[in-house]
């Protein structure tokens, strides 16, 4: 087996979180059984439904929100030599926010709508509560597991809840954070899934109880319960209807992040399937897609993508990916070589 190089994992989690979030972004916030009924099978980009109120904005192979602040996460890094500033992220997001007009459409997430809008006003991240529970940290995270070292965890975990800050605080929502931009970093260390998939319900549960603000259910536990819903059901449609009925799909981080997970294994770490996968679920599909296949990419690099979907990806959203890969495998070694 070749053994694969930072960079190519690194594009792989960056593309892999831009194919997930594209290829789900027409069935977004759609039931499982309209999703069905509507598309049948989604298995290639499409344009948002023009009954879709929140896909109706973007073209076939485009990307949403979800990947947008990724990247203001992304260039706030590139900015800051590798360091989380949240002030940076926030910026980032917010130019983001106006240039889409985002406000006024049906794209921002409850809680990093009501953090952004008093952040307009004037408001410092420090003084803002941010106790929201939905997905919006853990939605952008990926490029923060490329540049972070899984190890230490305690620091990790800060330097999580640092970047969720300018839209999330709460316990649930930086503790699935913490669960993605570590699932990508070990990834990119060269953990097996097998590996990570052990590791993540004590990942999660740590991440969790530090800072104690909500009563939310454990995440640990709808994680093991993610895993447990795969395994013991018979192929991939039976799979997808109990992650879907039993862990949720939801905008919430204590069904969405669980389902991304139990999506990933689902789809044998493959990023093409995976995204496929997610875009059928139901629910938050595409948000659910660009977490799980961040990390599907980042285990097995960006040559194992379909040549025509990176093509169309790169056609319809020019960005130079490289110039991340290249800057943050530099951060990495130099945060490596500060422990």
């Amino acid at each position: 087996m070749t053994q694969l190089s930072p960079e190519s994992r690194m594009l792989g989690a960056l593309y892999g979180q831009m194919l997930g979030d594209a290829l789900g972004m027409p069935s977004e916030l759609w039931p499982r059984e309209r999703v069905k009924k509507h598309f049948g099978w989604i298995d290639r980009f499409m344009d948002g439904p023009a009954e879709n109120n929140a896909a109706c904005y973007f073209k076939a192979a485009q990307f949403t929100d979800d990947t947008s602040m990724a990247l203001a996460l992304a260039d706030a890094l590139l900015e800051a030599d590798g360091k989380v500033v949240p002030e940076l992220i926030a910026r980032n997001v917010i130019r983001w926010v106006d240039s889409f007009d985002a406000f006024n459409k049906n794209i921002l997430g409850p809680s990093s709508k009501v953090a952004l809008a008093e952040q307009k006003k004037g408001v410092a991240i420090s003084e803002l509560e941010n106790n929201g529970v939905t997905n919006g940290a853990a939605m952008r995270v990926s490029p923060l597991g490329c540049v972070l070292p899984s190890a230490p965890l305690e620091n990790f975990c800060e330097q999580v809840w640092l970047a969720s800050s300018p839209t999330h605080k709460s316990d649930i929502a930086v503790a699935g954070a913490v669960v993605i931009a570590w699932a990508v970093s070990r990834a990119i260390e060269g953990a097996s899934w097998q590996e990570i998939k052990l590791a993540l319900p004590d990942v999660a549960k740590y991440a969790q109880t530090r800072k104690s603000t909500t009563f939310s259910a454990s995440l640990g536990a709808r994680i093991e319960l993610a895993f447990a819903t795969v395994a013991k059901s018979q192929g991939t449609e039976q799979a997808s209807e109990a992650v879907y009925q039993l862990v949720g799909a939801g905008v919430s981080t204590i069904e969405s992040v669980p389902a991304a997970l139990a999506m990933v294994e689902l789809a044998g770490t493959c990023p093409n399937q995976c995204a496929v996968l997610c875009a059928n679920l139901g629910g938050d599909t595409d948000t659910i897609g660009a977490m799980a296949t961040a990390i599907c990419g980042a285990l097995n690099g960006i040559e194992v993508f379909k040549k025509e979907w990176l093509d169309e990806l790169k056609r319809v959203n020019p960005q130079d990916m490289t110039r991340y890969s290249d800057a943050f495998r530099r951060f990495r070694q130099q945060a490596q070589e500060a422990e």
